[in-house]
């Protein structure tokens, strides 16, 4: 028996080792001691851009500038105008192992892609190496240090305590104002919207005259108040309100009393027609272009859509009105403590065999981060550079510096939008990251829809309408499944070594168990 005991603890020891010595084998990336430039690369970046031939012609100068670097590393450009495709195509080629080298995604895209074995390659060591790392010594370019990115930014990348994305722009939602509509209501705008004040204003503003048309602007149609993103709406107005959405392990706790008190509050003022959807009515900035809408809801990120004289339009010029926009922060329950959602698009790099060639893609990403790109695509709309290194440029300060001076570069609009981000960095949040967060997401608008089409078509929302509506939606995006799953994604199936480990150590000690029971009985006879 004891020589059991000595064999079965030796083989645990034994696989111990073997289990710490094969997770550095197997290590998802090594980074090489140095870069090898004798050989030639073929990396891909799938990007999104909204069919704007600016940012299309960024991320092309950039290929090339990047290029001129590191001539034996070829860019090849892959254009998306949704970043669902990007995810679609991206769990479609991890089968295959045909993944891009550097991607433009979100970290709830990046949570389903990490269920796969090695896709996603974690940038922690990579941030901290002194030669490649940030801000590194063998960079050929002056790239930002890990300090110099937007603390609140870069939190956001992180995936179970690592660090799998680096962020590339942001912005947040803005409400666009009518303001003259406001005033002409009889209404002033105050420093902060509430939710109340809004919903107030735009059910004023349903007033007609004997012909039908509205008093506010004369026409027969008008939308006071659209909301762009309902699944951002509803997290929200959680959020403003401490009412629960989910755990950081994948507990949903999205049906709750306050997101009924939401839906019913939703649902009086879309039963009045003073509150539409964007999937249910269309665009908002053409309702507020047009003067068909007061408080439109949408991305700081769209704000070249927004306003008398947006640069980008699709509605005719002789049915633009004119009017003075306001852009203000989102409304809230408490002015006080003011929250609103932060997004936008972060950089991925992916795992290959080739350790060599992942390295060449995340110098790649990195050069993305250099204030040429960052200050040229954030001027493309209304985004905020992810590096202090950019923010507190001279070059983009004398941009800052400029509103107003043309309706283009420096539309005011635009500017209003980036500096609501940049003042209101410290009451952006995220929502919890997890496999299965992006189906909550989706759940988290499907509600609101689905009420905002109920209440129009004169159904009753009561608790039974609710708990049907909370049943369906579940069930439409598996929310149950991704509840059974709680916390499994996030620490993924243990590896074999370590369950070999943990058999090995329970032999051991029942070995010692029957030991110490037969030397008992022993001392039992004698």
């Amino acid at each position: 028996m004891k020589k059991l005991i000595c064999i079965l603890a030796a083989l645990a020891l034994l696989l111990s080792l073997t289990g710490c010595h094969g997770s550095r084998e197997k290590a998802p990336f090594q980074i090489p001691e140095s870069f090898d430039g004798s050989r030639n690369y073929e990396i891909t970046f799938w990007a999104k851009n909204d069919t704007n031939m600016t940012q299309v012609n960024i991320y092309k100068q950039a290929i090339e500038d990047f290029q001129a670097l590191y001539p034996n590393i070829t860019v090849n450009l892959r254009l998306y105008t949704d970043y669902g495709k990007i995810y679609n195509d991206v769990i479609t080629n991890i089968s295959t192992n045909t993944t891009p080298n550097v991607c433009i995604t979100y970290p709830d895209h990046i949570a389903t892609y990490l269920t796969g074995e090695n896709t996603v390659a974690p940038l922690d060591e990579l941030f901290s190496n002194p030669k490649y790392g940030l801000g590194g010594s063998e960079l050929r370019f002056d790239g930002p240090g890990q300090t110099e990115i937007v603390p609140e930014f870069l939190g956001e990348c992180a995936i179970g305590g690592r660090h799998y994305a680096v962020p590339f722009m942001r912005s947040t939602e803005a409400c666009y104002v009518n303001k003259d509509f406001v005033e002409k209501l009889g209404y002033t705008l105050p420093e902060v919207l509430t939710w109340d004040f809004v919903f107030e204003v735009s059910q004023t503003a349903m007033e007609k005259d004997a012909d039908g048309n509205f008093l506010l602007n004369g026409q027969k149609v008008l939308i006071p108040f659209i909301y762009k993103s309902t699944d951002n709406m509803m997290i929200q107005m959680l959020r403003q309100r401490e009412g629960g959405y989910s755990t950081a392990l994948g507990e949903i706790q999205i049906f709750n009393e306050d997101t009924g008190e939401i839906l019913r509050t939703i649902a009086a003022h879309s039963a009045e027609r003073s509150f539409n959807t964007f999937k249910r009515a269309g665009y908002p900035a053409n309702y507020l272009n047009a003067g068909q809408c007061i408080f439109a809801i949408d991305s700081t990120a769209g704000a070249t859509w927004m306003g008398s004289d947006a640069p980008l339009m699709d509605i005719p010029q002789d049915k633009v009105v004119e009017f003075e926009t306001a852009v203000m922060a989102i409304p809230q329950y408490d002015p006080a403590n003011p929250q609103m959602i932060s997004q936008g698009p972060s950089l991925c790099v992916f795992q290959k065999e080739d350790p060599q060639e992942v390295l060449a893609s995340w110098l790649f990403a990195q050069y993305l981060l250099t204030n040429d790109v960052q200050i040229a695509y954030s001027q493309t709309e209304g985004y905020v550079p992810v590096t202090l290194k950019a923010q507190l440029s001279t070059e983009y300060q004398d941009y800052l510096s400029r509103r107003g001076e043309d309706q283009e570069l420096h539309y005011s609009v635009k500017l209003d939008a980036a500096q609501l981000l940049r003042d209101n960095t410290q009451n952006t949040f995220v929502t919890p990251v997890f496999n299965g967060s992006a189906s909550l997401r989706n759940a988290a608008g499907q509600l609101i829809e689905d009420v905002n089409l109920a209440a129009r078509q004169g159904q009753t929302i009561d608790e039974e309408f609710l708990e049907a509506a909370y049943e369906n939606v579940a069930a439409l995006y598996r929310l149950d499944q991704i509840s059974a799953a709680s916390g499994k994604a996030e620490l993924g199936p243990l590896p074999g070594e370590a369950r070999a480990l943990l058999i090995a150590l329970a032999a051991v000690w029942a070995a010692m168990g029957i030991y110490a029971l037969n030397s008992q009985r022993n001392k039992k006879k004698s």
